[in-house]
């Protein structure tokens, strides 16, 4: 209990109250519900109409399926998320050999989450046997046991899959990943100019990276002040150094980002984008006076913000420069994506 208030309070949760566990799955929903139920000496949670049960080990769901499955509990009085099988499930006998297998395409995988009207899933809890609280896993299953519900099922999608092994949980970050690395907002001192190299490295973000949405935004409003950027569902930040020497500009986005506290969830990556002529200026010259981003980085992770460096060559050929930015696209989409803390404070060149 200590562990989990502990958890709400770091990521500020709203809205959850904690009921002890039970030393079975049955045991530990019964508690719940328990919690709910107006009949309760201890009850101190008003009685929902319906009540949805899930797994922490199925932590990807989207909220569709929920719509579902409560809107199907309300008119049958129990609903739940089903798969397809992906292997055939066979019976042995007492001495170890194959006594007959299930046909696959007849059956399902029963999933998470499942939902109920609360009078009923409550009302079959009570009737429970001890046997039934020691060994049972499908609620659906105690709602027609014991209420004679039959549930509606419906069809879930393939991320509903329970985390089980150590395996899954490599699985589960890449899911993880794949998901915060869907929107990029670039960052930059300017909107109105088309041309500026910000805007460039914008479209060519958007055509080489077409499964990721790419949208820009200006530090700065009509005058001079800085404005509060929309950081809402963005969790990867292209900053464009052009007006300002070096680093002021990141600096000034990172300065948002920790004021807003958005990165306590998930870590967010801040690719800081320096343009510079390989022909006027050498890579190495410029490396040197942007060496202080390292230790830049290393103070930021502490606040689960990534921090890396990107040199483009800022050619006047046009065709040169399009490559650059080309090959500053697909370092960007490697960083977001792969949000590797490793590489934290490294100043790459396109």
């Amino acid at each position: 209990m200590e562990a989990m208030e502990n958890i709400i309070k770091k990521y500020k949760h709203k809205r959850i109250s904690l009921v002890e566990a039970g030393v079975t799955r049955h045991r530990s929903i019964f508690n719940g519900l328990k919690a709910l139920a107006d009949n309760q000496p201890n009850s101190r949670l008003s009685k929902p109409e319906v009540v949805i049960i899930h797994d922490a080990v199925r932590p990807f769901f989207e909220e569709d399926i929920l719509l579902k499955v409560v809107t199907a509990a309300k008119e049958h009085g129990a609903a739940g998320a089903v798969r397809p099988l992906v292997s055939t499930v066979i019976s042995p006998s007492a001495d170890g050999c194959l006594d007959h297998s299930l046909e696959r395409a007849r059956h399902r995988a029963s999933e998470m989450p499942q939902a109920f009207l609360f009078d009923v899933i409550y009302e079959a809890y009570q009737q429970c046997s001890d046997y039934d609280l020691e060994f049972g896993t499908e609620c659906l299953q105690l709602a027609l046991k014991y209420c004679h519900i039959k549930a509606k099922l419906v069809e879930g999608s393939p991320d509903l899959w329970k985390v089980t092994y150590k395996r899954d949980l490599y699985a589960a970050e890449s899911i993880i990943k794949e998901r915060l690395s869907q929107e990029i907002c670039i960052v930059m001192d300017t909107k109105e100019n088309k041309e500026h190299i910000g805007h460039l490295l914008e479209e060519v973000l958007k055509t080489e990276l077409n499964h990721i949405h790419v949208r820009s935004q200006s530090l700065y409003n009509a005058g001079s002040d800085i404005q509060h950027i929309n950081l809402e569902q963005c969790y990867n930040f292209i900053c464009v150094n052009v007006k300002e020497p070096d680093f002021q500009e990141t600096q000034k986005l990172m300065s948002m980002l920790e004021e807003s506290n958005f990165s306590i969830l998930y870590s967010i990556v801040v690719v800081s984008v320096h343009f510079l002529d390989f022909k006027l200026v050498s890579p190495s010259q410029k490396m040197e006076s942007l060496m202080w981003i390292r230790e830049f980085a290393k103070k930021m992770k502490k606040r689960k913000i990534l921090l890396y460096g990107l040199l483009i060559n800022y050619s006047q050929d046009e065709q040169k420069l399009q490559e650059s930015l080309r090959q500053g696209a697909i370092i960007i989409a490697a960083l977001i994506k792969e949000r590797n803390s490793a590489l934290i404070g490294q100043l790459l060149v396109a």
